[in-house]
């Protein structure tokens, strides 16, 4: 499972250099024919657009995985274990809720997007927006396996706090001469 776990993130992390490399591509492209020859792609704009709809949920699932979304954890870092626990199952509850919310409104709104059509290249706006159900479905099952963990107590003290401060992203990429 852990394999099929990685390979999953991996295929996400390469889905997102890929997109970001396409917009780059196309949005300086169009830069350069709008101020060399007055001329552009208009279909381009659009495309960009929309990878970056999906750049920004993609990202969001593996941020997720690396613990590297905002919190605060000040109040969480002074309760006791039992305290961390619970604050853990809550957040995590609560995002699950959140997940739940998303699909739902992806799912209620699939109706529209698929019969509504972008203005340039005719895409089905389901295939811009579905985005929503891959984001929702990954997250909560990420959310899912946390709550299992925390139930069977295979979590440590340290893993109860789901946030990376940037003190320890520098520090732990910084070699020790350079302090």
């Amino acid at each position: 499972m852990k394999k099929i776990n990685d390979l999953f993130f991996k295929l996400a992390e390469v889905t997102l250099v890929i997109m970001l490399s396409a917009m780059v591509i196309m949005v300086f492209g169009n830069v350069v024919l709008r101020y060399g020859f007055n001329d552009g792609i208009i279909s381009s704009e659009e495309l960009s657009r929309f990878l970056f709809i999906w750049i920004t949920f993609l990202g969001a699932i593996v941020t997720m995985r690396e613990n590297g979304h905002l919190g605060l954890d000040s109040i969480v870092r002074k309760l006791s274990l039992r305290g961390k626990k619970v604050a853990f199952a809550v957040s995590n509850l609560l995002m699950l809720g959140c997940c739940s919310l998303m699909f739902y409104g992806t799912l209620k709104q699939h109706g529209i997007n698929a019969t509504t059509r972008s203005a340039v290249t005719e895409i089905p706006m389901s295939w811009v927006y579905g985005v929503g159900y891959v984001t929702s479905v990954a997250m909560g099952l990420m959310i899912l396996g946390k709550l299992l963990q925390l139930a069977k107590g295979n979590f440590m003290e340290s893993d109860l706090i789901q946030i990376k401060e940037s003190e320890e992203t520098v520090n732990t990429h910084t070699p020790k001469d350079a302090k």
